[in-house]
């Protein structure tokens, strides 16, 4: 009796925390969710930005390549052997300087004797002519002695010119890069010697869209540098040509920047280009940073200031734009957003519509170089 009256107690007791197991469970649960759905969400540190109408200053973006404003490839006329080279690589030479001189002579040799011959052919014109105003003289006799000294003097300035050609001057005033001769040498006519280069002024040659060549002018500013962040050479626009290119659309432009004395800018060098228009006023602008691409389209997250439980928060809200154009870490805003607004610059990975956030602009991160990011500096 006692037996089935401890078992029958046993039972009882197991049956009852059994169900207080499974009472603790659902009510843990649903406190858990009852925390959980009542609980806030913690404010979001982002940066924000204002939304400002200012001037914009337009700019056509293009590439180009530098060539000096003289510049040429050294080479000889005539044939002959390299008797003196009076350059060394990247001297600096003024115009007219000897730079190459190639043997000249047996031209020097021949120049005494066709001297000596112009000499007898004045001589005998002379003669004929006194004669021919005396009387004495025929008229075919002067004709003669005009015709031989009209010849000596053709022989002798040909061979005036041949001696010029045998040395090589320079053209103007630059810097001469490395010799491709030798002393000694036997050269043909064309054989290059050396690069030549007035780095004092530099030619950009550069092509722009069909679209907006009607925007390039003559005179036009235009910005250089090899970097697209960092144009720090002025110049202006020089030529362009009266057609479009039909097989790529383009309109080949060529500039002019003339402060090149130290040499920065390189012929054949890559370059960045960037042709200044005129400024247009109020225009409504955010950072770059601020507009978020969806496949819906741009957006932003908007910050406003909201009265939550007698508490004063802010809170985001999406809001689709229309973007324009893009410059200097700027982004043209058509339509969405008006002048004032506050918007989040940087932190909407971790934004929903609704979101409570609180601003920290101690770093400006629409102030980043992203070339200086991208190489880790």
């Amino acid at each position: 009796m006692k037996r089935r009256l401890v078992v029958t107690l046993v039972f009882v007791l197991a049956i009852g925390l059994c169900a207080g197991l499974i009472w603790f469970n659902f009510f843990k649960e649903r406190m858990i969710k009852d925390f959980f759905a009542n609980m806030k969400p913690p404010a979001q540190a982002v940066s924000s930005a204002k939304v400002e109408a200012k001037t914009w200053n337009p700019a056509i973006g293009a590439i180009g390549t530098a060539r000096a404003a003289n510049g040429v490839e050294l080479a000889f006329e005539t044939a002959g052997i390299v008797k003196e080279i009076q350059f060394k690589a990247n001297q600096n030479v003024t115009k007219g300087a000897v730079l190459v001189q190639l043997d000249d002579t047996v031209e020097r040799a021949d120049l005494q004797d066709v001297q000596a011959n112009v000499k007898t052919a004045e001589s005998a014109f002379e003669r004929a002519k006194t004669l021919s105003s005396r009387g004495y003289g025929t008229e075919a006799n002067f004709d003669q002695a005009s015709a031989f000294l009209a010849a000596a003097r053709s022989r002798l300035a040909r061979l005036q010119a041949t001696i010029e050609q045998k040395a090589l001057k320079a053209p103007f005033s630059g810097v001469i890069g490395i010799p491709r001769i030798d002393v000694g040498q036997y050269l043909q006519p064309g054989t290059v010697i050396a690069s030549f280069q007035d780095l004092d002024s530099m030619k950009v040659d550069f092509t722009v869209p069909e679209q907006v060549a009607a925007d390039v002018k003559l005179g036009q500013e235009v910005h250089v540098g090899v970097s697209e962040t960092n144009l720090p050479f002025s110049g202006k626009v020089i030529g362009k040509d009266p057609r479009v290119d039909p097989k790529t659309r383009l309109v080949s432009v060529q500039a002019l920047v003339e402060d090149n004395k130290d040499g920065s800018i390189l012929p054949g060098q890559f370059l960045h280009v960037e042709v200044v228009l005129p400024p247009q006023p109020n225009i409504v602008t955010v950072p770059q940073t601020a507009v978020v691409t969806s496949l819906y389209g741009d957006y932003v997250f908007t910050i406003d200031e909201e009265d939550k439980a007698g508490e004063k928060v802010l809170t985001t809200k999406q809001v689709f734009v229309k973007t324009g154009r893009r410059r200097g870490g700027a982004i043209e805003v058509v339509s969405g957003i008006t002048p004032g607004q506050l918007v989040v610059a940087s932190g909407q990975n971790k934004l929903q519509a609704g979101s409570t956030v609180k601003i920290n602009n101690s770093v400006d991160v629409t102030k980043f170089d992203a070339t200086k990011l991208a190489n880790g500096q």
